[in-house]
């Protein structure tokens, strides 16, 4: 009677390990629920699966370890996705602003092409005043501008 007990409980475990999954099928089932996702890999074994690979954000991860662990044979998961460091943008390059000798030397300079036109910098601020043909004002505002003043103030009369 002994001997049928034991042998029916091996017979028993024998049949339990022969229906649980192996490690290979268990992969390839996740591997069918995760065939739009290719960034991330799933390696099994002993029935713990491990996810490695990059995750778009934590939202994304959650859901993959979710995935993972709904598949039949699963034990436990360990998630080493990454996600990838928010990209930041450099900072702005300083802009540099002539001080008001320089800036007006420069402008009067600029001006003296352009008849009837006269320009005043205070505090970094240039004020054009005058007359100018239209067609000669917008090279005149970039010829100022490009001298980076804090800012242009065009008082100009177009003829």
């Amino acid at each position: 009677m002994k001997m049928k007990s034991i042998l029916l409980g091996m017979g028993l475990a024998c049949a339990l390990f022969a229906c649980t999954p192996k490690d290979t099928d268990i992969q390839k089932e996740i591997a069918l629920k995760l065939g739009d996702k290719p960034e991330v890999q799933v390696l099994v074994q002993d029935g713990v699966a491990t996810i490695t690979g990059i995750c778009n954000d934590e939202a994304f991860k959650q859901n993959t370890e979710n995935i993972v662990k709904g598949v039949k044979g699963v034990k436990s998961v360990v998630n080493n996705c990454e996600i990838p460091a928010v990209q930041t943008e450099p900072p702005a390059a300083a802009v540099i602003i002539n001080s008001d000798t320089t800036l007006d030397k420069s402008v009067s300079d600029v001006v003296k092409a352009y008849d009837g036109v006269s320009a005043t910098v205070v505090g970094g601020v240039v004020t054009l005043s005058g007359e100018i043909k239209r067609n000669q004002l917008q090279p005149l505002m970039q010829s100022v501008q490009e001298l980076k003043p804090k800012k242009v103030e065009n008082k100009l009369t177009i003829k």
